[in-house]
């Protein structure tokens, strides 16, 4: 159901996301009461004219949780008897994965086209993709009015008669008709409807004639012959990815070409099996481009680097069968590694043509259920599963001994480093681990004991920081604890990217912080207290830009204090001005709260203001007044003053949204763990004071200094590994278990590489996702194509270890923004000292000094031979 209903619902009951009954603070107290009206799904549904009757069709682009949630069936009857409307959407839950088995909800069923050409009546039938080709024999059977034994359906992808789907218990997301393999395919047919284009995959359906199939046995169809096609999701100008529907190797006919230059042909091929031994390379291989199935430029992209490693081709175009380990719990029977040789040995046999990797895109789907769907998905996160998934199933270990971890115990760095080497190839050993895995060193040592713990774990690649290239200024109110100063607002540079401690390490050298001294971020709203950003890692993104945070500037040790916080009650009944803050030591007292209250204040005294008038009519006052003042709040000074009663603020309890009547006594200042104390001010102490100090808080970060875009300026590939090797905190939410504390510990954690592989694939971060922000950094990373050096980098003085000197040949690519994008790839030939650009089925020569762009997401290096110990050869 639409999430927009459900979740004023939820407001209107009281109910949070886990069906929790909400506190009164989390209510949005003005809508509480508004009763949500019918239900209405019809915002979900595509409105156009092929949906099967009582089963609407969903528009394509929907999102989980921001567009519609999915409830019980239980839920949604009782719903709709209470508040009607609808229509409803009911979808069934299956099982997907055949190794790592998950149920999911089966949002989009399959959607087929049935094309009866002796009449052009067309029907649209909606089935499971768990459904078997008996099950779907049947439903075509009952639709058209025929018995079984007269159906014949054929897989008849790309207008081809591939497959001839046999009536049998397999499923169709077997048989490769899964929903997302028939989204977009090029060259096929095109059906109009209300505007928008469906690009269809054909299955063909024969009427056989007394048993024997119909003599009209071409591909295309006869009166005799009906059509059964997978419908294409309605699209607009753009894909779910994002960019423009064409840039997708999407094309308007079978002769269309979308790219000049050197563009694939149009023989059509599918990833089927060959003998290895059979495969040559005929012309030059390796310029095969890929079909678009329907938003898999992402699978495409990261396919055409990896048949582009050089030791993974001459491995695959080998018979490796006596290397798959069907037997591996890990893996995925072999089936994946089998899938992608099959697919790397066509590619380098194809010449120039387009393959269709339907083949490879079932298993991957049937594996990996996350990776089925219409949805876009990541280039690198599809790599990482591969290269794991391919060394799983060529796992050269068929039993993996148990290995206990010892610790470093103070042994040298290079033998505990090669012993956790050899336990590690004792338990994974594949063509995978031998080209593509190194190993790096982790440091984490405790904050508290300052214990060290040193381990060398395996990586299959490197996920590199991009540091920000945008700095921004934001504006700070200081505020001294102790009153020595006025308060004051400093305008620090951080950057955009950044934490709360490089704010306060900015503001601590504008105002020229002490060693002793701290500083405390607080936003200040409706002149309280909101939140403390206590947190040195909480990200700076937390902080919108027209909040107002203050920098209390207090004491650095504060052990056996306890806070102070006073806000400030007008005359008018109503807060005033920004809270103070204190500390105080944990015996303190009454009077210490005056003198603190009192030295807080001093800064905004008036000049030329004397309290002897006030002073000399408390003198002048009787004993029993003073108790009177005594009891409704008002406290003695004991700083020697020459009267015992010269405080004249009223010093109540704080509470929520007022001032409360309570006094402050002795009770509550010894047992309060922290003090939160209201100054109730009167129009005679306001003329005393300048308050004006305390309000008109400056915005953090005024539109002003937001609306001037800084130019993004390229940084290296080395400043990106500088910063991921750099020391850091672990997260608030990793903490580290430090075995002599015998806690968890933010530690602090250090990376170094300790040995290198063969190829050595790094990941640029260029998409960043936290609880407040989403952003993607088109930054130009300025990388070597040739003599990328990473010997500087390497702490194993091992001199067996040869040079670590690389080379680039493979990039993918990843243009557009977070909510969309395409997926291409550059690959260097390896038998040829060319570039080539990878658009899907569109494959063009390209310089190598146009292959350095700001889109560059996953780069892929070979390690090269050095002669005499100079440049690489």
């Amino acid at each position: 159901m639409v999430s927009r209903w459900f979740a004023s619902w939820q407001k209107y009951t009281g109910l949070d996301e886990n069906g929790d009954v909400m506190s009164a603070d989390s209510l949005d107290l003005p809508n509480t009461h508004d009763r949500p009206g019918p239900i209405d799904n019809s915002g979900l549904v595509s409105h156009l004219i092929y949906s099967e009757p009582g089963s609407p069709e969903l528009i394509r682009t929907l999102e989980e949780g921001r567009d519609y949630v999915l409830v019980p069936e239980g839920v949604w009857n009782k719903l709709l008897e209470w508040y009607k409307g609808g229509p409803p959407l009911p979808r069934r839950l299956i099982l997907q994965g055949s190794i790592h088995k998950k149920f999911n909800i089966e949002v989009y069923p399959l959607t087929l086209r049935l094309i009866d050409s002796r009449d052009n009546s067309e029907t649209v039938i909606r089935i499971s993709k768990k459904a078997t080709i008996c099950q779907l024999h049947e439903k075509v059977g009952s639709l058209k009015g025929l018995p079984q034994n007269k159906v014949c359906i054929w897989d008849f992808f790309n207008n081809k008669k591939n497959l001839i789907l046999d009536s049998s218990v397999k499923t169709l997301e077997d048989a490769n008709l899964e929903m997302d393999q028939h989204k977009v395919y090029v060259y096929v047919q095109k059906v109009y409807f209300d505007d928008h284009i469906f690009d269809a995959k054909k299955i063909l359906l024969e009427v056989r004639d007394h048993g024997e199939i119909s003599s009209a046995m071409e591909d295309n169809l006869t009166a005799k012959e009906l059509a059964l096609v997978p419908i294409e999701p309605s699209r607009s100008s753009v894909t779910i990815a994002g960019g423009p529907a064409l840039s997708n190797g999407y094309s308007t006919n079978s002769s269309s070409n979308l790219y000049p230059g050197l563009s694939s042909s149009s023989a059509d091929m599918c990833d089927s099996h060959d003998s290895p031994g059979n495969i040559r390379k005929r012309e030059k291989g390796g310029l095969a481009g890929l079909q678009n199935l329907g938003n898999t430029c992402f699978m495409n992209s990261a396919l055409q680097c990896l048949v582009h490693t050089a030791p993974l081709v001459d491995y695959f175009m080998q018979d490796f069968s006596n290397e798959l380990n069907k037997q591996n719990p890990l893996g995925m029977h072999g089936e994946l590694a089998i899938a992608f040789g099959d697919l790397l040995r066509n590619m380098w046999s194809a010449s120039r043509s387009t393959i269709a990797p339907r083949v490879f895109k079932g298993k991957l789907a049937r594996f990996a259920p996350q990776f089925s769907g219409y949805n876009q998905h990541d280039s690198q996160e599809l790599l990482a599963f591969l290269l794991d998934g391919l060394h799983e199933d060529l796992n050269r270990v068929k039993q993996k001994p148990y290995i206990e971890m010892k610790d470093s115990d103070g042994r040298a760095d290079e033998d505990y480093a090669d012993e956790c080497w050899k336990n590690h190839k004792s338990r994974n050993d594949s063509i995978v681990v031998d080209i593509c895995q190194g190993q790096y060193k982790s440091t984490l040592v405790c904050p508290v004991c300052n214990n060290i713990s040193i381990t060398f774990d395996p990586f299959m690649y490197l996920s590199l920081p991009l540091p920000s290239t945008f700095n921004k200024t934001m504006t700070v109110t200081v505020i001294h604890g102790d009153g020595s100063r006025l308060p004051m607002p400093y305008t620090v540079t951080v950057p955009k990217n950044g934490y709360c401690r490089d704010l306060i390490q900015g503001l601590g050298t504008a105002c020229c912080l002490k060693n002793d001294e701290s500083l405390l971020l607080a936003e200040v709203y409706d002149h309280k207290i909101y939140r403390f950003l206590e947190k040195p890692l909480e990200s700076l993104h937390s902080i919108k830009d027209d909040e107002h945070i203050v920098a209390y500037r207090i004491p650095k040790k504060r052990a056996g204090y306890k806070r102070l916080e006073i806000v400030h009650w007008s005359p008018e009944k109503k807060l005033l001005g920004s809270p103070l803050v204190s500390y105080l030591r944990e015996e303190s007292t009454v009077s210490d709260v005056v003198i603190a209250i009192k030295n807080a204040l001093s800064p905004l005294k008036k000049a030329n203001v004397s309290l002897e008038k006030m002073h000399c009519e408390k003198e002048s006052s009787s004993a029993s007044d003073i108790c009177d003042e005594l009891e409704n709040g008002f406290v003695e000074d004991v700083a020697g003053c020459s009267c015992a009663y010269d405080f004249p603020l009223r010093l109540t309890l704080t509470e929520e949204s007022s001032s409360s009547d309570k006094a402050v006594d002795e009770d509550y200042v010894k047992r309060s763990p922290f003090l939160r104390i209201t100054l109730n001010w009167t129009d005679e102490e306001l003329d005393l004071y300048d308050v004006s100090y305390l309000e008109d808080l400056p915005e953090v970060c005024k539109s002003s200094f937001t609306a001037k875009k800084t130019r993004q300026e390229a940084i290296t590939l080395f400043s990106c590994l500088d910063a991921f090797l750099k020391e850091e905190p672990l997260g608030v939410d990793d903490m580290w278990y430090c075995p002599h504390c015998k806690e968890h510990r933010q530690a602090s954690k250090k990376l170094d590489l300790w040995r290198l592989p063969e190829i050595l694939v790094i990941h640029l971060k260029r998409f960043s996702y936290s609880r407040y922000s989403k952003n993607k950094l088109d930054t130009l990373v300025n990388f070597p194509i040739q003599n990328l050096d990473m010997g500087k980098y390497s702490k194993s003085k091992d001199a067996s270890n040869p040079p670590y000197v690389y080379e680039l040949y493979a990039i993918s690519n990843h243009y557009g923004g977070l909510g969309g994008g395409h997926y291409t790839a550059y690959a260097k030939l390896i038998d040829d000292d060319r570039w080539y650009h990878f658009d899907d089925s569109c494959v063009s020569s390209i310089s190598e000094s146009d292959i350095r762009t700001s889109a560059a997401y996953v780069l892929f290096y070979r390690r090269v031979k050095v002669e005499g110990g100079g440049a690489a050869s």
